[in-house]
C-alpha cells in the first residue's frame, strides 16, 4: 500500500527510535534458532493481504512472506496488525518484519531499513462509475476517503479543499464509495483496478497521468542494524524473481507481474 504513516507519526518514532528498539546483534542467528520469521501485514489490503472465507489470512504479500521465510529454513508466522501502528510495533520488537505492501520513503529510512524494492505503485483516485469527476477540481468541497496512517492520507490532508474521512482498510473504502457516502477514494493503483476486474464493482479510475505519487518502490521494512538478515532476505527476493517464483505469484494474486 502506497503505505503509510503519518509525517507526525514519524517523527515520533525517529525521536524514540533508539530508545524504542531492542538492543539486539543481527536478528538472522536468532530467527533462524527460532524455527520462524514473524510477518506484520493489515489483513486489509486485497490482493496484498485479505482474510478468506476460511478465515485464513492470504495474498500476494502472505506469499511473499512464506516464501521468503521457507528460503531462510525458517516458518512463516503471519501478524496482523492496524496499519498505523504497524511501523512502532516492528521497531518495539513485536514481529520480525514488515511485509505489507510498504512504500519506501526517506522518512521512514531514517527508523527502519528495507529489503528490496519488491514491486512498485502508484497513486490513483477511484470515483463511482457515473460521477461527473474528470479532475482534481471536480473534487472540491467533496467527500474523499483514504486509509488511517497512508501516504495517500498525508497527501489528501495536504492537497486540501474536500473533506478528509479515514477508514481502516480498502474494502471499507470500497464498501463506503459503492454506496455513495464518499465521493471518491485515494489508494494504490493495483489494488483499485484489481477490485474492478475481480467483482465488476462500480466504480473507476479518474484519468490523471500527472497526479502526484506514481511509481513508488515498495518494500520488506525491518529494524536497523540488522545487514546479515537484510542480505539474507534479499537473496531469497532476489532468487524468487529469478527463478520465476515470484511471477508465479503476482500472477495468481496481482493478474500480472508488478515488479
Amino acid at each position: 500500500m502506497f503505505k503509510k504513516i503519518t509525517a507526525l507519526a514519524v517523527g515520533t518514532l525517529v525521536a524514540g527510535a533508539i530508545m524504542a528498539a531492542p538492543a539486539l546483534a543481527d536478528e538472522l542467528e536468532t530467527i533462524k534458532k527460532n524455527g520462524e520469521l514473524s510477518i506484520a501485514l493489515s489483513g486489509a489490503y486485497p490482493p496484498f493481504s485479505l482474510i478468506n472465507d476460511k478465515n485464513e489470512v492470504v495474498g500476494f504479500d502472505v506469499a511473499i512472506g512464506t516464501e521468503i521465510a521457507k528460503r531462510l529454513g525458517v516458518e512463516p508466522k503471519i501478524v496482523t496488525t492496524a496499519w498505523d501502528g504497524i511501523l512502532a510495533g516492528l521497531i518495539a520488537g513485536k514481529y520480525d518484519t514488515i511485509i505489507g505492501s510498504m512504500s519506501i520513503t526517506p522518512k521512514r529510512q531514517e527508523v527502519v531499513d528495507f529489503v528490496g524494492p519488491y514491486y512498485t505503485a502508484g497513486r490513483m483516485i477511484f470515483v463511482p462509475k457515473d460521477s461527473g469527476a474528470k479532475a482534481l477540481d471536480d473534487l472540491k468541497g467533496k467527500t474523499i476517503g483514504v486509509t488511517l496512517g497512508e501516504t495517500h492520507e498525508k497527501w489528501a490532508n495536504e492537497k486540501g479543499g474536500w473533506t478528509v474521512k479515514t477508514y481502516k482498510g480498502l474494502p471499507e473504502l470500497l464498501l463506503e464509495l459503492q454506496n455513495g457516502r464518499l465521493d471518491a477514494i485515494v489508494i494504490d493503483s493495483i489494488p483499485g483496478q484489481v477490485a474492478i476486474r475481480k467483482s465488476d464493482a462500480p466504480i473507476k479510475a479518474l484519468d490523471l497521468p500527472d497526479l502526484e505519487g506514481g511509481n513508488v518502490g515498495v518494500g520488506i521494512a525491518i529494524r536497523k542494524n540488522n545487514p546479515e538478515l537484510a542480505a539474507a532476505m534479499q537473496k531469497a527476493l532476489d532468487d524468487m524473481m529469478a527463478d520465476g517464483t515470484y511471477e508465479k505469484i503476482a500472477v495468481e494474486w496481482v493478474g500480472a507481474d508488478i515488479r
